[in-house]
């Protein structure tokens, strides 16, 4: 038998779901399992939570179970860029000709300076 890192499938790694991605997959099988006429009781264990945590159908169906966007002010850096932060950070501070590999805030602002137009 051979051992497969959880994550893993066929050598491509698998980011963790976040934990609002996780609440929203546990809703969905809350759902399913409303739909197909399960109880309270039992549906609650089957998505690991406590039978008062379980409620009914809400009026909205699945949709109205689905992750809302967070509230506030919309980001200012669309996903292209916020890639390539993650990138030239992920480089550390010395590929950004810093004396020590040691990322402060101030080093932070200059290398986005540097990498967003």
């Amino acid at each position: 038998m051979s051992y497969k890192p959880q994550g893993a499938v066929a050598g491509v790694s698998v980011l963790p779901l976040t934990r609002p991605q996780l609440a929203e997959a546990r809703r969905m099988r809350a759902a399913e399992s409303f739909e197909q006429g399960r109880p309270s009781s039992e549906v609650a264990r089957a998505v690991g939570m406590h039978p008062e945590s379980v409620r009914l159908w809400e009026p909205g169906g699945v949709q109205a179970l689905r992750r809302r966007s967070a509230p506030g002010r919309p980001p200012k850096l669309d996903d292209a860029q916020v890639e390539a932060v993650r990138t030239a950070l992920e480089l550390g501070a010395q590929a950004h000709r810093f004396e020590a590999d040691l990322l402060t805030l101030e080093r932070v602002g200059l290398v986005l300076q540097r990498c967003l137009p």
